[in-house]
């Protein structure tokens, strides 16, 4: 294969991008992986402080940024965020990264009705109503790709937190319905699902005890980085990966499959 053909199937260069809650963590992560492999991106985020430090940082890098103040659990606002970025990409789309989500731990009979519709408009409304609101531009592209932020909470069970753990599960189906109906429009979608990866939220979610047990599990005996998830994503976007879609791949240093390794922590 030249060279040429090459390092074609493995850019992301002057690809449109929508990431959704880029500003911190894991979402903070794949806005500079893409634009650190030439993309152009628009992101989105609630706090307007936060979202204009996040834009001076990447434009002292040279990178290709643009960010709305959004919330993306808001229908109004998810229509608006979409109409922002069919202007400012000509009607067309190569990537959305489904990146909100948020969680509520707590045992199942804790769970309140507006826990479970805070989780819901979160986590998979905005994913599933901002999917729709792409298709379009994802279909004009020609090649569209889509990615759901999910978890390894909804492959396998938790003690806690079963409300959350529901609506990752529905977004690994999500990424496999919208895989098979949308192929014929040029559309892929797949679902990353990391375990507890080293961000802010993890460490205000989680106390001690919590973390020296999960990394027990854990065959790589530590958490990830958000770097670690942010590869996986740009790759699975990229022409390279083609031929992978309505996949959910975990990103967990080997918890999912760990049966019966123990690894006590000091």
């Amino acid at each position: 294969m030249a060279g040429a053909e090459q390092s074609q199937r493995w850019s992301l260069k002057a690809k449109t991008v929508l990431v959704t809650g880029g500003t911190k963590g894991i979402g903070h992560a794949i806005v500079e992986e893409f634009a650190g492999f030439g993309a152009v991106i628009h992101t989105c985020a609630r706090n307007e402080y936060e979202l204009n430090e996040c834009l001076s940082k990447w434009q002292k890098k040279g990178f290709q940024v643009t960010g709305s103040v959004c919330d993306a659990s808001l229908r109004p606002e998810r229509e608006k965020l979409m109409q922002t970025v069919s202007s400012m990409f000509g009607g067309k789309l190569d990537i959305l990264i489904n990146n909100l989500g948020a969680i509520r731990s707590k045992p199942t009979l804790d769970y309140t009705a507006e826990d479970f519709s805070f989780h819901i408009s979160t986590n998979l409304e905005s994913a599933y109503h901002l999917s729709q609101l792409a298709h379009p531009l994802l279909k004009a592209s020609g090649c569209g790709n889509i990615i759901f932020m999910s978890s390894i909470a909804g492959v396998v069970s938790a003690s806690v937190g079963s409300i959350y753990s529901a609506t990752k599960g529905a977004l690994n189906q999500l990424a496999r319905n919208l895989a098979c109906e949308w192929a014929s429009d040029g559309i892929r979608a797949n679902a990353v699902a990391p375990a507890v990866i080293a961000t802010p939220l993890a460490e205000a979610v989680y106390d001690d005890e919590f973390k020296k047990v999960v990394i027990s599990r854990k065959p790589l005996g530590r958490f990830g980085e958000p770097e670690e998830v942010s590869s996986l994503v740009a790759f699975l976007c990229m022409p390279a990966a083609s031929y992978i879609t309505g996949q959910t791949i975990c990103v967990d240093g080997g918890l999912t499959v760990n049966g019966f390794s123990y690894q006590p922590q000091g």
